[in-house]
């Protein structure tokens, strides 16, 4: 027994191991010497002994999945429902599903449970978390009331997207509001300080109103980076309407991070599977894109989308 390792103690035995100690068993009838000549256990050598047919099938390892299934498991209806939709769009995420059957089929199991069927169904691999705790420490106080502060940002939109020959880079501007993650994007042709006035004046008609506070890192499309006596076109906007403009300290986009989280979502829903073929083109799927992405539920809303969100608080 000393010479068998830790690791191979706790292997699963083979099939030959187990019909030869049987077969030795019901020759010798002695129990111990069985055992120490093929280092298994009193009680696994009678399981095999019962078991034993003289067909090797006997042996094999038995499943121990459940006969009947679990009565809180998905029905096949259900099944039905996840299947079509994933035919529909392959690229489908675990929130946009869950929104879409929650709407049209009155799905009402949990979120937990629909990614446990996804995976079974082989939509998508179980990914085991990575995400190491941060080191930047301190709750970060989100406004619980709309028109309280908006995070703004700029993303290159990928050239990759682009179908021409002769690609050109563009900008999506985006800006959030933090009480209830609603966003509203749109495309440019330059990342200026004039597309970001004319931006954030577009933000304001299609929210309906003008946040308190309006928060950007420190790129030079936001505010002068170098000293200077003159005012940065946006602080001009913001002090004629009464907007405070905050920059986040540089080298620290976390401060940003709801309107950074948003743009990663947009490069793994939008842009990872797009093609345009002009700048029109692009501005017409982004507006598509924008209305479906502020339907999808979001765990930190309580799985209840932006847009019924900011319904109950109160906003358009």
């Amino acid at each position: 027994m000393d010479s068998i390792t830790q690791n191979k103690r706790y292997l699963p035995h083979e099939i030959s191991t187990k019909i030869n100690s049987v077969k030795l068993y019901r020759q010798t009838k002695d129990i111990g010497f069985v055992c120490r000549r093929y280092h298994i256990s009193k009680a696994s050598l009678m399981r095999w002994n019962k078991q034993y047919d003289g067909t090797k099938e006997s042996l094999e390892p038995k499943s121990h999945k459940p006969l009947t299934p679990h009565p809180n498991s998905h029905t096949e209806e259900e099944l039905k429902w996840i299947k079509d939709y994933h035919r529909r769009n392959p690229n489908i995420s675990i929130c946009e599903l869950y929104g879409k059957l929650r709407e049209d089929k009155a799905y009402s199991r949990h979120p937990g449970s629909l990614y446990r069927v996804f995976v079974r169904l082989g939509f998508r691999k179980k990914v085991e978390s990575t995400k190491k705790k941060s080191k930047h420490l301190g709750k970060y106080d989100t406004p619980e009331a709309i028109g309280e502060k908006w995070q703004m940002d700029v993303k290159y939109v990928p050239k990759s997207c682009d179908s021409r020959d002769e690609k050109e880079q563009y900008y999506q501007y985006t800006v959030i509001e933090e009480a209830s993650r609603k966003r509203f994007i749109y495309a440019y042709q330059e990342q200026s300080s004039y597309s970001t006035v004319d931006f954030f004046k577009r933000a304001i008609t299609y929210f309906g109103y003008a946040p308190n506070i309006l928060q950007t890192d420190n790129g030079s499309e936001f505010t002068h980076t170098k000293k200077t006596k003159r005012i940065h076109p946006l602080d001009v906007f913001c002090n004629t309407y009464g907007i405070a403009h905050k920059t986040i300290r540089p080298r620290t986009p976390w401060h940003n991070g709801k309107v950074e989280r948003s743009h990663r979502n947009d490069q793994e829903r939008f842009y990872n599977h797009l093609n345009f073929y002009s700048f029109e083109d692009l501005q017409e799927q982004m507006k598509r894109y924008l209305y479906r992405s502020n339907n999808i539920p979001m765990a930190v809303l309580g799985w209840k989308s932006p847009n019924q969100k900011q319904h109950e608080l109160g906003g358009q």
